[in-house]
């Protein structure tokens, strides 16, 4: 993977809120929707449902090794719906409904993902194990976003050999403009238009009303939809939330930094973590300073192959680990082994993970349709700001994202687009305290304005909090009774910090 390549997953991952856990990737394409195994087609039928017509399926996913037993289906939509006669976006569905025959309740639940990019059945298996309860008596739907996974799909190979500078990001951008404008109108795949797209679903399945789950950016999408359809929704699960009224601009890089110190004071407050790693902000400072001033060259093991390779470790990379590792803090308890390592030029572990990361991600992000949605609907808020200088991350992904939105096709939002969503729909809103994207604030801002609503902020976690302890169980119940402020959310209490490791072994006994 070239440097440039390498910076321009960095800029989609900074400019994508993303939502998932990372693991190692299965062999299958993501998303790839295949028929069941012929002993399971035996038991498996057909279903409709509403005007749709499913087949047994079985999906298969990038962060998963397991296949999932399902119903898919396409359905067309119009790309631009003032043009109904005009091409149109197969929309790829997935159903899931109940293991056990039994009483099924009228009213689904469709899965948001995020990103912007991210397709919804590739990245639903990784929560799976989070709606085991909820599937008992509800269909969920999986709703690949126009532009990700199989709906017309919005994706590009960056140039290998164009140089690194926020200006070289206007032209790659206007490169794949101009490649997918063979097979889409760049205007129209927008967050406003996917929720067009949800309510057409849900009318053809036949559902009066239907339970929405968000995460990251599906949470704008699931607001976007209660604005839109208050009539039609029941109730929302918004996990690690984006306000409404929140435009992304630059805000990654203060987030991070925020949750890195956070994170980091797990280690500098345990005196043995602080003896062997000293200041992990102050030892993570020089090592990006050291690398921006000159990259290293490293031989490491390949983590998928257990070969050994050479590759450059840049200042870029390493924050885009420190980035997504500290998404996770149970990954996040790492990174001051990693950078203290480092610091000392031991750097093969570090590079090995970076790689590894790169690998995991590469095509997890629909970035044509990330820069539809972003650029429509954030680009004002794109400039560098004062004071972020000297944070991890630094203006340059601001920069460069505010290049490409100067050449990429713009749709048009709604003039309220951005305003505070304010309904009586029930609301469940989940935060991580170490969240580096969407941390606990947005989630107060969010509550704010919605009467029936409840914000739990989960002790030590990250982004994409939903099975974490017993919330899959909370999230069960309040769908099933849609009243979050009867929940009992004790048992919550039960989390628990995970300790810096200050040794590849783990953390002090």
């Amino acid at each position: 993977m070239s440097r440039k390549t390498q910076t321009l997953l960095a800029i989609a991952v900074v400019a994508g809120l993303v939502g998932y856990r990372m693991t190692r990737p299965a062999a299958d394409a993501p998303g790839a929707a295949k028929p069941v195994a012929e002993e399971a087609a035996v038991a498996a039928k057909p279903l409709m449902l509403g005007n749709l017509q499913f087949q047994p399926c079985s999906l298969s996913s990038s962060f998963s090794r397991e296949s999932l037993e399902a119903q898919c289906t396409t359905f067309e939509v119009p790309e631009d719906r003032a043009n109904p006669a005009g091409r149109k976006v197969p929309l790829n569905i997935a159903l899931l409904a109940p293991e056990k025959e039994g009483d099924l309740l009228p009213d689904p639940l469709f899965f948001l993902a995020g990103g912007p990019g991210q397709s919804a059945v590739d990245s639903f298996q990784q929560m799976g194990p989070a709606f085991k309860e909820l599937r008992k008596h509800r269909n969920v739907i999986l709703v690949d976003q126009r532009g990700t996974g199989k709906s017309n799909l919005l994706a590009c190979e960056a140039s290998p050999d164009a140089p690194s500078s926020a200006e070289s990001y206007g032209v790659e951008a206007a490169r794949c403009a101009a490649e997918l404008s063979k097979k889409a109108d760049l205007r129209f795949y927008t967050t406003t238009e996917a929720v067009a797209d949800l309510d057409a679903v849900r009318d053809a399945i036949g559902a009066t009303q239907i339970n929405l789950y968000g995460v990251s950016y599906g949470t704008r999408v699931a607001q976007q939809y209660a604005m839109r359809h208050p009539q039609q929704t029941r109730s929302i699960v918004l996990d690690s939330p984006v306000p409404n009224s929140l435009q992304l601009g630059n805000i990654f890089a203060r987030n991070l930094d925020d949750a890195l110190a956070l994170q980091f004071a797990q280690c500098s407050n345990v005196a043995s973590c602080k003896d062997k790693l000293g200041d992990p902000r102050a030892e993570l400072d020089a090592l990006l300073a050291r690398l921006r001033a000159q990259p290293v060259t490293v031989t490491y093991r390949d983590a998928a192959s257990g070969e050994q390779r050479e590759g450059q470790l840049t200042a870029d990379t390493v924050a885009g680990l420190v980035r997504m590792y500290a998404y996770m803090p149970a990954a996040g308890a790492l990174l001051p082994k990693l950078i203290h390592e480092a610091g000392a030029g031991r750097y093969e572990n570090l590079m090995a993970l970076t790689q590894m990361l790169q690998s995991d991600m590469k095509d997890s992000m629909a970035m044509g349709m990330q820069l539809s949605v972003v650029c429509s609907e954030d680009s004002e808020s794109m400039t560098g700001a004062a004071g972020d200088e000297d944070t991890v991350l630094g203006n340059q992904m601001a920069q460069g994202l505010a290049e490409m939105c100067k050449v990429w096709p713009k749709g048009t939002a709604p003039a309220d687009f951005h305003q505070p969503l304010a309904t009586q729909v029930p609301a469940l809103v989940l935060a991580g305290e170490f969240d580096p994207v969407t941390p606990p604030r947005y989630g107060e801002e969010v509550v704010k304005h919605l009467p029936n609503s409840r914000l739990f902020v989960l002790r030590g976690q990250g982004h994409a909090v939903l099975g974490a302890g017993c919330m899959p169980k909370l999230f069960a119940q309040f769908v099933e009774k849609a009243d979050a402020k009867a929940l009992d959310g004790a048992c919550l209490d039960k989390l628990n910090y995970v300790p810096p490791f200050t040794s590849f072994n783990g953390w002090e006994p």
